[in-house]
């Protein structure tokens, strides 16, 4: 079977991503990646002026940030994509649970299916939020709820996930259908509109700031200098080695708790049955990998730390939908390889179409939040968001 042409915008996001992501990848190009190079840099600056236009209305009041009487932590970053915000996520929203808060997590349920924009624009019908689970089951699918969403669904028995652009209409909703007290921002640095309570930030260690300038010649989504605001700050994918990233944050922000942590790898499940197996099952194993996700080279690096031989890895686009060919296609280019398995993430997992059977296996590999320095932070900062009123102007 023939793979499917990957799109001119999907072959483009990957160019652009490889050159903008890290510091001095933008240097020695051809002409013509320069000019493009060239046209980012201007749009950058409007962009930069844009953010903080918005930012100063929003200081002023001019702009209004809504509150709405419970905790609100929002979770997020200043650059795009990458740093492992769902499973810090799910653990607040774990931890939160087992100390007796009603929890329900707000998101913009990102690239899911959805009314194109001129239809919603037109609309004189104000629709509910999308509710993915109320805690007690799961009521849409990865599509129609949003990847990130439907994992975080799956993965928190207990906790509601609502999914609407307005997360003041998606909080008021979960306050009031469901009794929640507590409300996660998934990916809200940058959502204004609704009061935060705590700013939970995350910073990837591999890659902190990027090459420093702004989206899209870069990967900030606003200033560095803009984490001042962020009261814990989690630095991500930590190998213990974090002094220098520790010294660029305290610049910016001297107050903020430091929580060091990594992605672990804890068992592979069935994409299909969920059959589980332990870590130790890779050790020796010859694999493919198949993934849409902003930084494939981590996950791929893991799955050889754990012992296997990784001979074949087929990337496409952060948050690409899948349809059969293209799964059907990496299934079969691993049996032609005599590969023992393909392997993916468990996002993209969400978005893979069904099959009953399938020439090969095909698991994807569970990962959680370990953290490795500032347990203790994170402790007190779970317990302060149990124990101190929220403000209510």
């Amino acid at each position: 079977m023939q793979k499917q042409k990957v799109s001119y915008v999907e072959r483009l996001e990957h160019s652009l991503v490889k050159v903008i992501q890290q510091p001095g990848a933008d240097q020695n190009q051809p002409p013509m990646m320069r000019v493009v190079l060239g046209l980012l840099t201007g749009i950058s600056c409007i962009f930069r002026s844009v953010v903080a236009v918005r930012y100063f209305l929003y200081n002023l009041g001019i702009l209004r940030r809504f509150p709405l009487g419970c905790q609100v932590i929002s979770i997020g970053n200043v650059t795009a994509g990458g740093t492992g915000k769902t499973p810090v996520t799910e653990k607040f929203a774990r931890e939160l649970t087992k100390a007796g808060r009603k929890v329900a997590i707000l998101s913009r349920g990102y690239r899911r299916k959805e009314k194109p924009w001129w239809q919603r624009m037109c609309s004189a019908v104000i629709e509910p939020p999308l509710v993915v689970s109320d805690g007690k089951r799961i009521r849409l699918d990865a599509a129609t709820g949003g990847d990130e969403p439907y994992m975080l669904a799956s993965n928190l028995p207990g906790v509601c996930v609502i999914v609407d652009r307005n997360r003041v209409k998606a909080g008021r909703y979960a306050i009031s259908r469901f009794g929640c007290d507590t409300l996660i921002l998934d990916d809200g640095f940058q959502y204004q509109r609704l009061k935060h309570s705590h700013e939970v930030v995350l910073v990837d260690k591999t890659n902190p700031f990027g090459n420093g300038h702004m989206l899209p010649r870069g990967v900030l989504r606003e200033p560095a200098k803009h984490i001042a605001r962020a009261d814990v700050i989690f630095i991500t994918k930590s190998d213990g080695k974090t002094e220098d990233v520790i010294k660029q944050i305290r610049e910016y922000n001297k107050k903020a708790e430091i929580i060091e942590c990594r992605h672990a790898p804890r068992l592979l499940k069935d994409v299909w049955s969920r059959e589980e197996l332990p870590l130790e099952w890779l050790k020796g194993k010859t694999l493919t990998t198949l993934s849409g996700i902003a930084v494939p080279q981590g996950f791929e690096d893991s799955l050889r730390k754990l012992g296997a031989r990784v001979i074949w890895c087929e990337r496409y686009a952060d948050h690409h939908r899948y349809d059969s060919s293209e799964i059907l296609y990496a299934l079969n280019k691993t049996a032609d390889l005599h590969a023992d398995a393909l392997i993916t993430t468990e996002k993209d997992a969400v978005r893979f179409p069904r099959f009953e059977t399938t020439p090969v296996p095909c698991y994807y590999l569970r990962v959680d939040i370990e953290i490795l320095k500032g347990s203790e932070n994170f402790a007190t900062a779970v317990d302060h968001i149990c124990n101190v009123k929220p403000k209510h102007s």
